[in-house]
Parts: C-alpha cells; structure tokens; sequence
C-alpha cells in the first residue's frame, strides 16, 4: 500500500505542487481577495524567520496587519525583522524567541504573551524534518516534539485568547507529503524498526490534519484551517531534503507561492467564509486522502492522538 501511495502521489505532486501546477491553479484565483487592510489584527506567525514563514510575515506587515514573529534563532529573527519592517514600512513587526521542540518553553512563551498582547491569527508555520532520531532535552523525539507537540501546545494555550477577539483564525502549515501516512497511535516517537526522517515528518503532517479537524469541531467559534504550500524553493528544503531539492529545483515554486494560501487564509474574507476543519491547496479545500489509500484512522484513534497530547503537554505546563 506505501508504494501505491508514493506513486500516486508523486504523480499528483508533478502535477499540482510544483512552480506550474501553482502557475495553472492561480488563473481561477479570485482577484481583489487579497486587496484588504488588516491594521489592528495581530498576527501569530512561528518560524518566521525564512522561507515560507518570512514570505508571510512580509505579506501581513504590508496590509498593515501587526506581526510577531517567533523564532528560534535571534540573530536571524532580527536581520528578518529589519527586512520586513524596511520593505513595508510598518514598525509593528515582533521578535519572540522560542524553540518549538521545548514544551516548557512553548508554555511559558504562550502564557507570557497572552498576558500583554492579543492574537487574532495564529499560524503555525515551524516545522522541522532532522533526518536522524534525535532526542530534545526533554527525551522527545525532535521532529515529533517541534512539528506536532510544540503545535499542539502553543495552539492550546492561545486558544482562551482567540475566543476573546473578534474572527479568530488558526492556520497550520502542514505538507501534502501528509497524504502517504495513516495515523500510527502505535509508535508517535518512532522508537520502533528503522528511523526515516522524511515519513517521521510526513507522519506529524498527518497529525497536525488530524488535530486541525478535531479543534474545528470542539471549538465553533474559532475558525481552524490547514494547507500544502507545494513544493517550495525554500531554506528548510535545501537543508533537510537536498537530494530532492537538486532534481527538482527548477521546478519548485517561490517561497511567494508557498505563502499565497498562507496569507489568503490569514486575511481574507473569502477564507473565513469556508466551512473550518478544511485542509487548502492553493486557496481550495482539497481532500485529505488519496484515492482508495485506505489512510483514515478510526474516530477512536483519533481521540487517542489528541488524549495523548493532552496528558503529554500537561507534564510539561509550568
């Protein structure tokens, strides 16, 4: 079945996720949908630093929108900070430091940032892909506890806040690499059998999906959506896939490409008025399973996947 579902979906990415398939999608766009201003919105935005993140960043700063980026690393957080402020023109772009495979510090960043400012998008962008099981300080699995873990927290504990503003959103960027795993509630942290980088990745994909949905019906009065920015020419693609970012590089998007769908969901009218839990391409919910995949999990697991995280987060709260 993993093979079936490699080769149909490999099909589907040279089709839809490269520079063309985005070229192809952007003729139905809707125009005006990003002619907005989002001044006095506060914009969430993790990794913000490069690639996709950054991409976004500068689009929200230049509708006026207030941005707080955070960031791992400070010293590229500031040299980010000081392009998006001199290409836009607007001062209200943020530094927070953070590392997302952290859960203490996840829980201390959110509950110190609640305390002086107020959110009304959350996107959660961060992500990493460490092609070798390394463990954090915490002896989690490093790509498990930044991709879905530090997620999952930092989406729980700005979640009281969302629902005190007005069209609170939350975005995940997940990856359509999703669309080749089925949720495996037996081995989260991949301590079983052979270690490989790229499904551990595409496995927390599957799971932020899963989690996306889940809130979108716990929590009616905050609109949840995830999405597949394509294959992107961006930093964390040379770094952890170059093989795949040497064979495939002319035919990647711009890192502006992979944001499109980032920003359309973070501020346009049109994406607030689709129905929440939707997983987008290119400004289009799209399904979340290749055809006859056999990747759903059961309600049950589902359930267990979000139980997990709970008392797992919980260990950690400060």
């Amino acid at each position: 079945m993993s093979i079936y579902r490699n080769a149909v979906w490999l099909v589907k990415g040279l089709q839809e996720y490269t520079k063309s398939g985005y070229e192809a999608a952007a003729k139905h766009f809707t125009p005006g949908d990003l002619d907005v201003k989002v001044t006095g919105r506060s914009f969430v935005i993790t990794g913000a630093n490069s690639g996709i993140g950054k991409r976004a960043a500068l689009e929200i700063a230049n509708r006026g929108g207030t941005v707080h980026m955070v960031c791992r690393n400070k010293e590229r957080a500031e040299a980010a900070q000081k392009e998006i402020i001199d290409q836009s023109e607007n001062q209200d772009v943020h530094v927070h430091i953070l590392d997302m495979s952290s859960p203490r510090q996840v829980w201390e960043f959110a509950q110190n940032f609640t305390q002086k400012n107020t959110v009304h998008v959350l996107i959660n962008n961060a992500g990493c892909m460490v092609n070798q099981r390394e463990l954090t300080e915490e002896g989690l699995e490093k790509n498990f506890a930044t991709n879905t873990l530090g997620t999952y927290i930092l989406t729980t504990a700005l979640i009281p806040a969302l629902k005190t503003v007005e069209h609170p959103r939350v975005i995940t960027v997940s990856s359509g690499g999703m669309l080749v795993q089925k949720l495996n509630m037996e081995d989260l942290q991949f301590e079983k059998g052979a270690f490989d980088g790229t499904m551990a990745y595409a496995q927390n994909k599957r799971q932020q999906v899963i989690l996306m949905e889940r809130w979108a019906s716990q929590h009616k009065d905050i609109h949840f959506s995830s999405m597949h920015p394509g294959w992107a020419d961006t930093p964390a693609v040379r770094l952890s896939m170059p093989d795949f970012h040497a064979k495939m590089q002319n035919k990647l998007r711009t890192e502006a490409m992979g944001a499109d769908t980032v920003v359309w969901l973070a501020v346009s009218t049109a994406a607030g008025q689709q129905p929440s839990g939707l997983f987008f391409q290119d400004r289009k919910a799209v399904a979340t399973h290749l055809p006859l995949a056999f990747s759903r999990s059961s309600p049950q697991d589902e359930e267990r996947l979000q139980a997990t995280l709970d008392q797992l987060s919980a260990k950690f709260n400060p």
